[in-house]
């Protein structure tokens, strides 16, 4: 962890154009430039961070939480559902070996006979 000290921030600072930035915001903008396709610069990276985040917090709650969150979990099922499995289980059949039935009356059961 580093200190913020004079040096750190002027080093922050001098990386993102004059901008004092956390440490989360810096691994966002680091991550906008390696999903380009295309070289972006720094200063590009930064602003669309910032325009993301101007428009996750204008963005306000959803007018309906339970129902969308609803949708999510019926989305994820159908999803879950509808993939394809590597190793489909087969059901077999319960054996039975014993019932527990004749112990009730009174009657010993094959395994307690053995």
């Amino acid at each position: 962890m580093e200190e913020c000290t004079h040096a750190y921030i002027g080093r922050v600072r001098e990386r993102y154009g004059g901008r004092w930035i956390c440490g989360l915001c810096s691994e966002a903008v680091k991550e906008e430039r390696e999903r380009e396709k295309i070289v972006i610069t720094m200063d590009e990276a930064l602003k669309r961070h910032m325009r993301f985040c101007q428009q996750f917090k204008s963005s306000g709650p959803p007018d309906n939480t339970n129902e969308d969150f609803i949708l999510a979990v019926k989305q994820i099922l159908f999803r879950t559902l509808d993939s394809p499995r590597k190793d489909r289980f087969i059901c077999r059949p319960l054996g039975r070996s014993h019932s527990c039935f004749s112990t009730m009356q009174g009657t010993p059961t094959q395994g307690e006979t053995d």
